[in-house]
C-alpha cells in the first residue's frame, strides 16, 4: 500500500547517462536537465565541490587537491562511487518536494553492455535514491525518439554517435537484429584534435578547447566555404602561451582516423544485414543521432560511401533521451524494448 502511495507522488524519469553529457526527461515537462557528466572532487576531504556544467569548467584548471572526474567511459560506468553522486545530484535537482518520492527511472545503455556493467548502472541508480530501474539500448531509444516504425517488420538503421561509443544498429520488430559498436565517438575526436596540435604545431591545448574547435570548424568532408578559428594553447618549446590560426582543412586531417572508423562501422553493419532488411534500408535510409552526428559533412560522407540516403535527426543531441522518455507513457506497450 505504501509503495503504491509513494508511486503516486513519484516523478518518473528517463535518463541518458552519457559519457559526455547526462540528460533527464519527465513525462510532464520533457527535457529538464542537460549537463556535462563531470564531477569536481576535493581529494583531501573526499567531498564533491561541483557537478555538471560548473564542474566541466574545472577541467584543466584545478589545483592539486581538486580533481575533475568524468566517471563514465565508453558509455559505461568507470567510477561507481562518483557516478552514484552524479546521478543523485541530478535526480535531486529535478525531483523537488517530497523526500518520500523515489522516482522510477528508465536509463539508456550501449548495445553489448555486459551483465556486470548493467548491474553497475542499476545499483548506481538505486544508490542515488531511485525506485524501479529499467534499461533500454541507445539505438532503440534513438529510433523511438526519431519516430521510426521500430515495432513493424521493417528494417531501420540507426547510427548513434555519442561521447564514448558509436552504435550502429539494425532495428525491426521492437528488437535489435544486428549491432556494431565501436568505442570511437565524440571523445575520440577531441583527443585526435589534441594530438594533432601536439604533433603538427607543438601546441598543447585543453579538452574544452579541442571540443570547441570540433564544434566550430570540424568537418568530415570539404565544405563550400573555408572555416577558420584562432586557437590558444601552450607552446611546447618555450612553455609560454601562444595563439595560432587554423582552418577546417587542418581539423579534417586531425579527425580522419576516428571518422574513418565510424564510416567503417556503418559499412560493416550493412555487410552483415540480411537481404530482406537490406532492401528496407535502401528505402528508408540511415538515421544519424547523437552529438557526434552533428560533425559537419558526416552525413554526406556516409552517403558517398554507402550510396544510401542519410539524414540527421532534427534534434540529434536529445534523440536518445526523448525516445527513452516516450517509453514512460506506456511501459506495457514498450515492454519489449527493455533489456534484462
Amino acid at each position: 500500500m505504501f509503495r503504491k502511495l509513494f508511486s503516486m507522488f513519484s516523478k518518473n524519469l528517463a535518463m541518458d547517462l552519457g559519457t559526455a553529457n547526462t540528460l533527464l526527461y519527465t513525462q510532464k515537462d520533457g527535457i529538464v536537465l542537460n549537463e556535462p557528466s563531470v564531477v569536481a572532487v576535493d581529494t583531501d576531504k573526499g567531498s564533491v565541490l561541483a557537478v555538471g556544467r560548473e564542474a566541466k569548467e574545472f577541467l584543466g584548471r584545478t589545483p592539486q587537491r581538486i580533481r575533475a572526474v568524468r566517471p563514465m567511459r565508453d558509455g559505461v560506468i568507470a567510477d561507481f562511487e562518483i557516478t552514484s553522486k552524479l546521478i543523485e545530484y541530478f535526480i535531486r535537482k529535478v525531483v523537488r518536494g517530497l523526500s518520500l518520492s523515489r522516482p522510477n527511472i528508465v536509463i539508456c545503455v550501449p548495445t553489448g553492455i555486459t551483465q556486470v556493467e548493467k548491474r553497475a548502472v542499476i545499483e548506481s541508480a538505486h544508490h542515488a535514491g531511485s525506485g524501479d530501474v529499467f534499461l533500454i539500448e541507445e539505438p532503440m531509444a534513438a529510433a523511438i525518439g526519431a519516430g521510426l516504425p521500430f515495432s513493424q517488420p521493417k528494417g531501420n538503421m540507426v547510427v548513434d554517435i555519442g561521447g564514448g561509443t558509436t552504435e550502429v544498429a539494425l532495428i525491426t520488430l521492437s528488437a535489435i537484429a544486428y549491432a556494431e559498436s565501436v568505442r570511437v565517438a565524440g571523445d575520440a575526436m577531441n583527443n585526435a584534435i589534441q594530438r594533432y596540435f601536439d604533433e603538427e604545431f607543438q601546441l598543447l591545448i585543453g579538452e574544452n578547447m579541442s571540443e570547441r574547435i570540433k564544434i566550430n570548424i570540424g568537418t568530415a568532408c570539404p565544405q563550400r566555404e573555408q572555416l577558420v578559428a584562432e586557437v590558444a594553447g601552450k607552446d611546447m618549446v618555450s612553455g609560454t602561451p601562444r595563439v595560432i590560426r587554423v582552418s577546417d582543412g587542418h581539423i579534417r586531417e586531425a579527425l580522419a582516423d576516428p571518422v574513418r572508423t565510424i564510416v567503417g562501422a556503418v559499412r560493416k553493419a550493412l555487410e552483415k544485414t540480411p537481404p530482406e532488411l537490406a532492401g528496407d534500408i535502401m528505402d528508408n535510409g540511415i538515421l544519424l543521432a547523437g552529438g557526434g552526428s552533428l560533425l559537419k559533412g558526416l552525413d554526406e560522407l556516409i552517403h558517398q560511401d554507402t550510396g544510401l540516403r542519410v539524414r540527421v535527426d532534427d534534434d540529434a543531441l536529445t534523440t536518445v533521451v526523448r525516445g527513452t522518455g516516450k517509453t514512460l507513457d506506456d511501459r506495457k506497450y514498450y515492454s519489449l524494448v527493455y533489456i534484462n
